[in-house]
């Protein structure tokens, strides 16, 4: 940043300075182009035409420096066939006449015939009375002072700029080591946090860096989070597990007649858990995909047909809006929904009707079955992994717990009541809707 600052101020103040050199400097060489011309009039309106067609001054000129040999102040009066009428400051040189004019306009021009001396000189030509003669007036000066104000103006110049440079250059170092000094106190807090010596940053920082603070708090509290869920996910996990292991492991031990019937079913048990953890493991990771979209409808179709096959007399009735689309990913919607379909069909009457709601910012998909329903006392028990109301159906009591799981890891509900048209159970499942407009 100082860098490219120190770059753009050299250009624009070379930029600048170029332009108001050229102005100053213009400035300087016009006034002393009107000294000159000034004293060209002088000497054209004090002219006049002598007896033998010479020309010769009513009134001297008044600028001394004329009579004074090699002055730098010069004059010289020339026309064709013409003696030159030179000024006494001239002595033994002569100006030269310059190339032929087509107008009678004033002209300027820098002459440096005069080795060691050079001029600025002015020139006009002339046509007097009682004259057919074109004379050319000239004027001449030496530009020693001329060229002595401009150095001096460019050195003032040079060195006001040089001195405003690093004055910039030196503001501009201290407002970037400045203003990003708080970013140094970030880094500093950032060690501290990975040092465990604080847990955030608590710092007060300027506005401008408050929100980045924030940010980092947010992740640092989000990454604790998933740290805190992932421990609970593999106590759980390890938990669960350790039961039909224990089981296995007794059986073995005792040399249980069943051992064979008793590996299977805990085997079974083992995979349903470990379904389960996964199941919550891919929709922890999917849940940052902010690009995550399913439609309702078309995973309800896929579900019903395998649910159909499944299960032989059971009709599954959709209903409600069709379009409607949930921030979920597709793979864990159906196993969410196939959760409560399968649960619907296998211990429903056989029919299952399922609508699905539109709202604002949730879609809301309730499940409705004509089995015998849930006893509300025991409605929120069932949630409990392995709780199973029905012990007569094969099952291990883990489907409600995975789509409870499943559910809130999307930011979603699912809640359980009475079906008032079937009369059992009613699973409304409410998930967030996936908007055009979101």
């Amino acid at each position: 940043m100082i860098g490219i600052a120190a770059l753009w101020i050299a250009v624009l103040l070379l930029a600048g300075g170029y332009a108001l050199d050229r102005i100053l400097t213009n400035t300087v060489v016009q006034n002393f182009d009107e000294q000159l011309e000034n004293v060209l009039n002088a000497m054209i309106a004090s002219s006049e035409i002598g007896p033998e067609g010479e020309v010769r001054f009513i009134r001297p000129p008044a600028d001394q420096r004329f009579l004074e040999i090699y002055s730098g102040r010069y004059f010289q009066i020339s026309g064709d066939g013409q003696i030159a009428f030179p000024s006494r400051s001239l002595w033994d040189r002569r100006l030269d006449p310059g190339v032929q004019h087509d107008d009678l306009d004033v002209h300027f021009r820098n002459s440096f015939e005069f080795e060691g001396e050079p001029l600025r000189l002015v020139e006009r030509d002339i046509i007097l009375p009682d004259s057919e003669v074109v004379w050319r007036y000239q004027v001449a000066e030496s530009r020693e002072d001329l060229d002595s104000q401009i150095a001096e103006l460019r050195t003032t110049l040079v060195q006001s700029f040089a001195v405003l440079g690093i004055g910039l250059l030196i503001m501009a170092a201290i407002q970037t080591v400045y203003g990003l000094w708080p970013l140094r106190r970030v880094r500093q807090e950032v060690v501290a946090i990975r040092t465990a010596a604080q847990e955030r940053i608590d710092e007060d920082f300027p506005r401008e860096i408050t929100p980045l603070v924030d940010e980092i708090n947010e992740l640092l509290a989000h990454s604790e989070a998933q740290a805190e869920e992932a421990r609970r996910h593999a106590g759980n996990l390890a938990h669960a597990l350790k039961t039909p292991l224990t089981v296995i492991t007794n059986a073995a031990t005792a040399r249980d007649s069943n051992l064979d019937d008793i590996v299977c079913r805990e085997a079974t048990v083992m995979r349903r858990q470990v379904d389960h953890h996964l199941a919550r493991a891919r929709a922890i990771g999917r849940r940052a995909s902010a690009q995550a979209r399913a439609n309702v409808a078309e995973s309800l179709s896929t579900i019903e047909r395998a649910i159909t096959r499944l299960h032989e007399g059971v009709t599954v009735d959709v209903t409600g809006d069709k379009s409607a689309n949930v921030r979920v990913e597709r793979q864990d919607l159906d196993e969410l929904l196939g959760n409560v379909v399968e649960n619907a069909a296998k211990y429903g009457g056989g029919r299952v009707f399922v609508t699905i709601e539109q709202g604002e910012e949730m879609v809301d998909i309730i499940v409705e079955d004509d089995g015998t329903g849930i006893p509300e006392s025991e409605r929120q028990a069932i949630f409990d992994r392995g709780a199973r109301l029905d012990t007569g159906k094969p099952g291990t009591g883990l489907g409600l717990a995975i789509v409870r799981d499943v559910a809130q890891i999307y930011r979603g509900s699912v809640s359980l009541g009475e079906s008032e048209d079937l009369g059992g159970l009613m699973v409304r499942l409410s998930l967030p809707a996936a908007l055009d407009n979101v």
